[in-house]
């Protein structure tokens, strides 16, 4: 009887026997294509070494990454890189010309301190962060290295004689090889045909297959092809205990004596490569989430990217990085668990054992082939639909640039192009956009403390004094300016001036003096810079309130800080209340029913008819008048005091709606249709209230019609003018 592990267990043999298959020949093809500069002599070493970067890339980034179905193995974008820099180091563009001797310890000393960068990136959680490399600089790297796949293999499936370039050749056809062309054909066709004759067989597996076919085809009429000496259409001998395992121990003992200007010349393509392998990996792990219904850890993923990379430089092989092609066969041949990543490497370092003798007698023209539909794969045409529309040319401008500085100078300067490219057009759309989200003054904004009708006269005749700016985004050095530019005309007659820094996402250090110039400029004419709003923290996790006192801005006397806009709104109100002589909020003197907005003007025997139906009630800071839901129908005044009312949300949250001051009233709704309490009433400060019920309301004044027909008239009334206000402040919230 099978336990439940074994189909698990069967599943990820085959998984792992089948992106063998797959990642093999791309492995040869790419060690090839990496070490073709070094001269014609290093075809066989650059297989060897395709091969050793497979088998330790399967075993430990599986084991130490521990992502369910990736399989790991040497890339285009590890030999594109590889390649660049083996060209630029032999034809003398990083300084003087160096020999192969020379390049090997070079690219030793590049592939661990690309690993060591991987470990690090892991280790500090940049799996998350390194996702944020614009795609339009990743899209144009990739097109540019299947171009320069290209560029490079064609000579190969032309058989021109080594050294010979690719233009020079194509002027002339007599140097061309055509059983080099057959074989390369041959394959091309081979592996675009395949997913349409079989989708068991990989398409890498049928394109070399079928290269093979046609090279010993080939060489039962060409006798020539059927032997090693002197055969430059097959890789040749593997030798892997001959110079290339030598060549390992010289380099490691060579790496004792490197330099500052060594490492200089490593330290960028090994920051290109580390990135660029972290990217494929990352973006090859999410993919494989949706098959496999898991979530990958991407630090892990990239410390067991970083591991193997390591080993596979301290034996002699390519780096690499969790590759999509050998993935995917793998999860669609039963692979689940990392085991399936462990039998792939297995299975290579079987394949070097038994299989080097075959190995040798594979056609350069059948690599080529493979690499040259790889690279046409990497290009992805659809980026031309960006040309359709403005805001896309930008971008396409960019891939551009990656793409032809890497084609005139080299893939490490694209990338850098590339970069600073990306940083220009988010500067500049920074810039172009206008961190301010909102701009009113006071006499036009209000806060929820709902003001009587002479206060609120005041408030349009004096709200000019203050203004009130909602910002967003990113306040840094290239927003400020246009910040203060925007705000010129305001701060040429303004007193206050309050910051609602709710949206902001960072601040530097030179929003932060543009703050202090304004402040300055305030305080000159008697005025105050306020803050509300402000995030826990920023970005980078620094305080901002502690961030904006440490740079003297919420010092005492000068800025002020307030929780919420609406908080600050208040206190604005307050000040220019106070500034035009209206009475303060919150005094101690209760109010008689002559006072109250609602009655002023009646007669007094009118509200002595009134002052028979109310009864006054007291009620402590902080405790209910009446709650959401409740069944009765009193209207309150409000004596002395203050009243929140409160919107009941989700349970433990209360939208804030209105605070009712001296003078006003509330809880009218219930009062005129006598139905349930639509929120809460709880007492700001200690208050003192007049209440009157609809029952003994109409009881006591059944009389007295046109007393009550006032008395309605005059909350209609008070009613429409508060529906007019919010309608008002709802318009100027949906302004953009």
């Amino acid at each position: 009887m099978k336990t439940p592990a074994a189909p698990l267990l069967i599943g990820d043999l085959w998984g792992g026997l089948a992106a063998m298959l797959v990642a093999l020949p791309s492995a040869i093809a790419y060690g090839v294509l990496a070490y073709s500069g070094l001269g014609p002599g290093y075809a066989a070493a650059g297989a060897m070494a395709g091969m050793l970067g497979a088998a330790a890339l399967g075993v430990v980034a599986t084991l130490v990454g521990r992502t369910r179905g990736l399989i790991s193995a040497p890339c285009a974008p590890a030999a594109a890189v590889i390649a660049g820099m083996v060209g630029s180091l032999a034809a003398g563009r990083l300084g003087p010309p160096l020999t192969a001797e020379q390049i090997l310890p070079l690219l030793l000393l590049t592939a661990l301190l690309a690993a060591g960068l991987q470990l690090v990136y892991g280790a500090v959680g940049g799996g998350r962060l390194i996702k944020f490399v614009p795609f339009p600089v990743v899209s144009g790297y990739l097109a540019a290295v299947g171009l320069l796949i290209a560029v490079g293999q064609l000579p190969r499936l032309l058989g021109l004689p080594a050294g010979q370039t690719l233009g020079a050749g194509l002027l002339a056809p007599d140097l061309w090889r055509w059983p080099a062309i057959v074989i390369g054909s041959t394959t091309i066709v081979g592996m675009v045909s395949a997913p349409r004759l079989t989708r068991r067989v990989p398409a890498a597996i049928v394109g070399l297959a079928s290269g093979l076919a046609a090279y010993w085809l080939l060489a039962v009429a060409l006798p020539e092809l059927r032997s090693l000496t002197g055969n430059r259409l097959v890789i040749g001998p593997l030798a892997a205990s001959g110079p290339l395992l030598a060549g390992l121990g010289e380099r490691l003992g060579g790496l004792a004596h490197v330099d500052l200007v060594t490492v200089e010349k490593a330290l960028v393509p090994a920051f290109t490569l580390s990135v660029l392998l972290s990217i494929d990996t990352l973006k090859t792990g999410v993919i494989l989430d949706t098959l496999t219904r898991q979530r990958h850890d991407s630090n892990r993923a990239l410390c067991g990217q970083g591991a193997g990379n390591l080993a596979a430089a301290l034996i002699g092989g390519m780096p690499g990085s969790g590759t999509l092609g050998p993935s995917l066969v793998n999860v669609s041949s039963g692979g689940r668990t990392p085991l399936a990543g462990v039998v792939a490497g297995v299975l290579v370092v079987l394949s070097i054992v038994a299989l080097s003798d075959l190995i040798a007698w594979v056609p350069l023209a059948a690599l080529a082939g493979i690499l040259l539909v790889v690279s046409w794969r990497m290009l992805d045409v659809r980026v031309l639909r960006l040309l359709r529309h403005p805001d896309g040319r930008q971008d396409f401008a960019v891939i551009a640039a990656v793409v032809l500085v890497a084609l005139l100078v080299d893939l490490i300067a694209a990338a850098g192009v590339g970069v600073g490219l990306a940083i220009w057009l988010f500067l500049r759309d920074q810039v172009r956009g206008s961190v301010i989200r909102r701009r009113s003054s006071l006499d036009q904004v209000s806060s929820t403390n709902r003001r009587r009708l002479t206060e609120r006269e005041l408030l349009r005749q004096h709200g000019g004094e203050a203004v009130v700016c909602e910002l967003q985004g990113n306040l840094f050095f290239g927003t400020t300016d246009q910040l203060l530019t925007q705000l010129e005309p305001d701060l040429a007659r303004c007193r206050y001036l309050l910051f609602d820094l709710r949206r902001v996402q960072s601040i530097d250090y030179t929003a932060a003096h543009v703050f202090e110039q304004i402040e300055v400029r305030l305080t000159e004419r008697g005025g105050q810079l306020l803050f509300s709003g402000l995030p826990a923290t920023l970005p980078h996790h620094r305080d901002m309130e502690r961030y904006l006192a440490e740079m003297g801005l919420v010092r005492a006397g000068a800025g002020v800080i307030h929780p919420t806009l609406d908080d600050g709104l208040e206190w604005l109100e307050e000040q220019c209340l106070a500034a035009a002589g209206a009475r303060p909020e919150g005094v101690d003197t209760a109010l008689g029913l002559a006072d109250m907005e609602l009655l002023q003007g009646l007669t007094g025997g009118l509200l002595a008819r009134l002052a028979a139906v109310v009864r006054t009630v007291e009620v402590a800071a902080g405790q209910p008048v009446f709650g959401h839901g409740d069944d009765d129908d009193e209207l309150f005044l409000v004596r002395r005091g203050a009243v929140r009312i409160l919107l009941p949300l989700e349970p433990g949250r209360r939208h804030h709606l209105a605070t009712i001051g001296r003078g006003d009233f509330f809880g009218e709704l219930a009062f005129l249709d006598r139905g349930r309490r639509s929120a809460d009433a709880e007492a700001r400060t200690p208050t003192e209230l007049y209440a009157v019920s609809r029952e003994r309301f109409d009881q006591v004044l059944a009389d007295e019609p046109e007393l009550r027909a006032e008395v309605f008239v005059r909350l209609a009334r008070s009613i429409a003018d508060r529906l007019r206000h919010t309608d008002l402040q709802l318009r100027r919230l949906e302004e953009r």
